[in-house]
């Protein structure tokens, strides 16, 4: 298992409830394969330094988690394939930071 850091935009019109669905959606991706979420955080919506997909805005969620390096690809995947994540990034961390 190694460490991780997941940021994604989530579009800023999908409301409340959907939201919700989406990062547990997110989470279950993660905890499927045996890996686990350390820590979760929701910035909230937020201006973004340009414009994606003709939006200014966008709802930022952090996850510090722990997964199989080999799961990393199939969670890329799913993301891409959901319309309302505008952008995301996936870091391996060292295990210093991790800490």
């Amino acid at each position: 298992m190694r460490n991780y850091e997941l940021t994604y935009i989530v579009h800023p019109d999908l409301d409340d409830t959907a939201f919700k669905a989406l990062n547990e959606q997110i989470a279950g991706w993660v905890t499927a394969d045996g890996g686990k979420i350390n820590k979760s955080d929701v910035w909230g919506k937020r201006k973004m330094a340009y414009e994606i997909r003709k939006q200014t805005e966008g709802n930022y969620v952090h996850l510090l988690i722990e997964m199989n390096p080999s799961y990393g690809v199939e969670i890329e995947r799913q993301l891409k394939l959901q319309e309302s994540v505008l952008r995301f990034l996936l870091i391996l961390i060292e295990e210093e930071k991790a800490k």
